[in-house]
């Protein structure tokens, strides 16, 4: 089965662009466009596409806005933000919206593509812009960053210690097996303390709880 797509930009060049890009591929076929915020979480609900591309700064309801109400749905799409701005805001707005990726609209097709499919497999695909600005803001300081690690260790304090070994291996970047092999348990076991980490956290994917790991730990 092909990995179906909503693409999200208020430019229609942007998104034919990106359809051509997309329906080059053998796996991936568009699904819908939509041009603003609104019309994205109205599409989704009624397509229940795999992923949805979504651009950031749109007239009316903007892209990290649609992106939370999106991914409250049961079985929420995974959800690739593409667009022209990295600022750290942004950045850092997009990935707790709940997004899975992050990728700015001059990456090079082949790696869009890519990035597409890391997304709609589960996992977090930063551009590498992205990953350097988030390095950059988690290796800050302030009263901001202070009252950000206070919160994320008041959560993480509601974990049992299994529940908090997965976290910390989650945000090292292991995979379920690499997880099982490091705490001598059952794959079995380690998706059911990731389910736990996701209702006890209240977030939506593995890069949330890596962030609340992070800001935790610094």
């Amino acid at each position: 089965m092909k990995t179906r797509i909503v693409i999200v930009d208020d430019d229609q060049l942007v998104r034919m662009a990106l359809r051509l890009i997309v329906e080059g591929e053998p796996d991936l076929v568009v699904a819908g466009e939509a041009a603003d915020g609104d019309a994205a979480v109205t599409m989704v609900g009624e397509l229940r596409p795999d992923v949805v591309l979504m651009d950031v700064r749109m007239p009316g309801r903007d892209g990290l806005s649609a992106t939370e109400e999106i991914l409250t749905a049961p079985e929420p799409p995974r959800v690739l933000v593409l667009t022209t701005f990295d600022s750290d805001e942004m950045v850092l707005g997009a990935l707790r919206a709940g997004a899975l990726g992050f990728v700015l609209k001059d990456t090079p097709p082949p790696d869009i593509v890519a990035a597409v499919r890391t997304v709609a497999a589960g996992n977090p695909a930063l551009s590498p812009a992205a990953a350097t600005r988030l390095i950059a803001v988690a290796t800050g300081a302030g009263a901001a960053d202070v009252a950000r690690k206070a919160r994320a260790r008041e959560r993480l304090s509601t974990l049992t210690e299994r529940e908090l070994q997965t976290a910390r291996a989650i945000a090292d970047g292991r995979s379920n097996n690499e997880i099982a092999g490091q705490l001598h348990i059952s794959v079995a076991t380690v998706k059911a303390h990731t389910g736990s980490l996701f209702t006890k956290l209240a977030v939506d994917n593995r890069v949330q709880i890596a962030l609340l790991v992070r800001d935790a730990d610094e």
